[in-house]
């Protein structure tokens, strides 16, 4: 990452990671359960004295791009290695509550309190690693690194993530400590509540995490509540017509993981509705922005010829999310695209 006069207290250590993740992090093929095991066979999590000696302070942003000169809320950005052998860190964002954040509690993806924004699971967003394979858990194998007993790499990422902030942030050991999130976040969750839960019960071994509890909205639970969901939903507000309904209800059995050719045409036309408004204010305009993440642009998946993976990596994708401005994502994604931006989190 080049240096773009910052304001904030660089690291060169961290940026050299940085600057090595581009290099080092491309595709590889399916991985095996085996595999799994040995990507966890690692530390569970990362010593004290392991961890890089630089203080909190050097993670505060103090000019962003586009920032008030006085802003009114402290916040901080930078990564913590949750994986040392892997070199695999993830990135967070943490604002400080505005009004006495030394007497609040600590929340993950929350507001009202000190908010810690963490990007999870490994594959999306700032993260990187120094280790090309460790795509291959999100790519090809997503499911069964969410699902399979003991092969919660999520959950045990993310707790390494919070073991080695709270030795970057000690001031937040002893608050009272929420996890919160949505969507796909009723699976990881609940799996990263009870890690720590249990991890907790062993003083000796693992670090004290206090928590409190956790909250999911709008979870994501299973595919057969899930998508018949998403088609009665549909068609009680007049997304999808009479006849897509019946058609769907009739050629579709979700609790089956893998649907039929014709179910996929089915739903994929019930999709195909839901992309051309924004399924969060459904009686408002849709974005018409050029998107790199448009929906329409997975349309070539109403080929029945299509793979089963295919068909499967596109209902995954497929997870519509939106706000009450049809286009902020746009302006989001090209605002953090920019250099000068990135530079002030990294």
């Amino acid at each position: 990452m080049p240096d773009t006069g910052r304001a904030r207290v660089r690291n060169d250590n961290k940026l050299s990671h940085i600057d090595k993740k581009n290099s080092d992090m491309h595709h590889h093929g399916a991985i095996e359960v085996k595999q799994l095991n040995e990507l966890m066979g690692s530390t569970l999590f990362i010593k004290a004295s392991a961890i890089n000696v630089e203080t909190y302070e050097s993670d505060r942003i103090i000019d962003l791009p586009g920032q008030p000169s006085s802003p009114s809320v402290s916040h901080f950005s930078g990564y913590i290695t949750v994986n040392e052998n892997h070199g695999r860190t993830l990135f967070y964002w943490l604002f400080e509550a505005q009004s006495e954040p030394s007497k609040k509690p600590l929340l993950l993806w929350l507001n009202g309190a000190n908010l810690l924004f963490v990007e999870s699971p490994v594959g999306v967003g700032f993260f990187y690693t120094n280790t090309s394979s460790d795509f291959t858990i999100l790519e090809d194998n997503f499911v069964v690194a969410i699902f399979v007993d003991k092969l919660l790499q999520s959950a045990e990422d993310t707790y390494n993530f919070l073991v080695n902030w709270l030795q970057r942030f000690p001031q937040f050991k002893s608050r009272e400590f929420f996890i919160s999130g949505e969507s796909y976040g009723g699976h990881y969750i609940p799996q990263l509540a009870e890690l720590i839960f249990d991890r907790n019960k062993d003083r000796n071994k693992y670090p004290s995490i206090n928590l409190k509890g956790f909250i999911v909205g709008n979870p994501e639970t299973g595919d057969y509540y899930d998508y018949k969901g998403v088609l009665e939903y549909a068609w009680s507000h007049a997304v999808i017509s009479d006849q897509q309904y019946d058609k769907a209800k009739q050629l579709c059995d979700f609790k089956q993981f893998d649907w039929p050719n014709e179910c996929n045409k089915a739903m994929n036309e019930v999709f195909l509705d839901y992309s051309e408004i924004d399924i969060f204010n459904i009686y408002a305009p849709a974005c018409r922005l050029n998107s790199t993440s448009s929906i329409a642009d997975h349309s070539n998946s109403n080929n029945p010829e299509s793979s089963t993976k295919e068909r499967n990596d596109y209902r995954l994708r497929m997870r519509i999310f939106g706000g009450y401005d049809p286009c902020y994502s746009n302006y989001a994604e090209e605002y953090f695209s920019r250099k000068d931006v990135q530079s002030f989190f990294m």
